[in-house]
């Protein structure tokens, strides 16, 4: 009866490990189809190949890896787009973690101006000379023409002082960088709702359990219909 009773309460401690193995490979999948947005791998000497050498981490195919702890996945800290023939840039959200990216050497015509939304840790970004920088040059620290391209290095924080209170955001809210010339507001302790005008505990259990489950759920078919097109490569 104890032998019974102890798997028992195994049960649920081991379908939730299942299940977020199932979500981080699924995230994962999603994440790297970025490198493969160019054919080939990350050439060495160049930008992106000197930084993942300098940051210890791997290169696979056209991106740079690398643990931020033995815990976590490995996620993306660098990307190398150039010379891919590229004339527009919208969707790069599976490197939204990287430190560089590099589109230098592509005939790009046109960037979203939502292209590097929440892209809060991009230190260093290389472009065509003719492109401007996202969020314009005051959104940068540094702005150097060199060799045809445009490095942007270092972005700026939008927010008055990134934690404190801002005129950008409502009253009893928190202003904080979300990627060049973005900024998000989040509630204050105690505050929530729309324009974080309710005061008192947030319903966390009734909001992000049902959503908790069907994130779940959502991760799970991902991930299987991901594994499949790999598998048929």
């Amino acid at each position: 009866m104890k032998m019974i009773a102890g798997c028992s309460q195994l049960k649920p401690v081991v379908l939730v490990l299942i299940l977020n193995l199932c979500f981080y490979a699924s995230c994962q999948l999603n994440e790297l189809q970025v490198c493969e947005l160019c054919s080939g791998a990350v050439l060495n000497g160049t930008a992106v190949d000197q930084f993942c050498s300098l940051s210890a981490g791997r290169i696979d195919r056209r991106c740079c890896l690398k643990h931020d702890n033995t815990c976590d996945p490995e996620h993306i800290i660098g990307l190398d787009l150039s010379n891919c023939s590229l004339t527009h840039v919208e969707d790069l959200h599976g490197a939204s973690k990287a430190l560089m990216i590099d589109l230098s050497l592509n005939p790009i015509v046109n960037i979203s101006d939502t292209a590097f939304q929440g892209f809060t840790e991009l230190k260093y970004l290389i472009l065509p000379q003719h492109i401007v920088c996202p969020g314009g040059n005051t959104s940068w620290e540094k702005v150097e023409i060199k060799d045809g391209n445009r490095l942007c290095k270092d972005q700026k924080d939008t927010c008055n002082q990134t934690g404190q209170l801002s005129i950008n955001c409502p009253e009893n809210s928190l202003c904080a960088p979300y990627g060049p010339s973005f900024f998000e507001c989040s509630c204050a302790v105690n505050f929530h709702g729309y324009k974080c005008l309710r005061e008192g505990e947030f319903p966390s259990l009734l909001v992000f359990g049902p959503l908790g489950a069907l994130t779940v759920v959502v991760s799970f078919l991902l991930w299987a219909t991901q594994r499949r097109k790999v598998k048929s490569k």
